[in-house]
């Protein structure tokens, strides 16, 4: 039997074919804003996106009537605990109307579906979207009864990671007590207690440390009085925060690799903001390791900018005082998918329901 992995992104479409545990085919489809722009929202690109899958894996040959199980990546449904989730009619509603938020990751589960309703025993899952959510009820609590804090982060990947480690220590995730860093476009900690992830910064809505695209925490007063300065739609500061800030803001690029190379030739400005995020992602570990009570069997630091070791180091010198600290550069989200709806097929992980 064979598995497709789907995680669409906003122009691009990442594909995968498992089989036994190993990708026997992988692509990362590419969409023009001119494809696009006949699609008034992200539900509407349903259609278009399929076909494109569907003639890549024609084209690769792939025996798409082999395909048992098609899982996409999680969208923005509404807040649930992580693990494997069965397509249903619940959640391609809400995902339709994108009911808790619109994200290109919205289609990963009704492609999906759409994909294995078209096959003879195919079934179709997500498994540990962003909206994860295992906080502690003191974590949610802010200095205004009208604002909760809320769970958006980079679960797939964290998640992945946590088990990846706890396997090469011979054992299991609910065992340990983690911290982990995914440093990517955005950055997200989580403070991993026994198999659950009891606190972690918003890694969209203005919470940690600031990312190469994103501002994370920043000073409230001031952004208040930015707010009603008359200078700024409300749409160019969102766009300040998420997509504008971070490195974007103060270096022109979003890419962390070219920053750190111009910390490296003697650029003294790039040094000090490079240091300034590793700095904050340092002190959310921190943060991260008092939430644990100071018990932390690991550090693990992952996402594509922890292939830089200049980032890395800098984070390490902060805090393996605190534990050992791991480094796993990139995320492969696609073997994450597989591997998290192996386990549920395996009955290592329990199929659970979206209502």
């Amino acid at each position: 039997m064979k598995i497709l992995a789907i995680n669409p992104g906003s122009t691009s479409t990442k594909i995968a074919v498992f089989e036994q545990g190993d990708s026997v085919f992988q692509i990362t489809l590419r969409h023009s804003a001119e494809e696009l722009k006949p699609f008034a929202s992200v539900a509407e690109q349903l259609a278009f996106r399929k076909e494109v899958i569907l003639s890549e894996l024609q084209k690769a040959s792939v025996g798409v009537g082999e395909i048992g199980v098609v899982v996409g990546r999680g969208g923005i449904v509404k807040p649930i605990a992580s693990g494997v989730y069965e397509v249903n009619e619940a959640m391609k509603s809400d995902l339709y109307s994108a009911k808790y938020g619109e994200h290109a990751s919205n289609l990963g589960a009704l492609i999906a579906d759409d994909i294995a309703r078209s096959l003879p025993a195919a079934k179709a899952y997500i498994t540990d979207p962003v909206v994860v959510d295992e906080l502690q009820d003191v974590a949610r609590v802010t200095g205004l009864p009208m604002f909760v804090r809320k769970s958006i982060f980079h679960a797939l990947n964290q998640k992945a990671i946590a088990r990846a480690y706890a396997h090469e220590q011979a054992k299991k995730y609910e065992e340990l007590n983690l911290i982990v860093a995914h440093m990517g476009g955005g950055i997200s900690v989580g403070a991993h207690r026994e198999g659950k992830v009891v606190d972690v910064n918003n890694a969209v809505g203005g919470d940690g440390a600031f990312s190469p695209e994103r501002t994370g925490t920043t000073p409230a007063l001031q952004l208040l009085e930015a707010c009603f300065s008359g200078e700024y739609t409300k749409a160019e500061l969102q766009k300040m925060l998420v997509g504008g800030g971070g490195l974007v803001a103060h270096l022109g690029t979003n890419e962390a690799q070219k920053a750190v190379a111009r910390a490296e030739q003697g650029d003294e400005p790039a040094r000090l903001v490079i240091n300034a995020m590793s700095y904050q992602v340092g002190k959310e570990i921190g943060a991260a390791a008092a939430v644990l009570h100071g018990k932390v069997d690991a550090i693990l630091i992952t996402g594509g900018i922890a292939y830089n070791a200049f980032v890395t180091g800098y984070i390490r010198q902060m805090v393996e005082f605190i534990a050992p600290v791991a480094v796993y550069p990139g995320e492969d989200e696609m073997s994450a998918l597989v591997a998290n709806v192996t386990q549920m097929l395996d009955g290592k992980l329990p199929l659970k329901i979206y209502a």
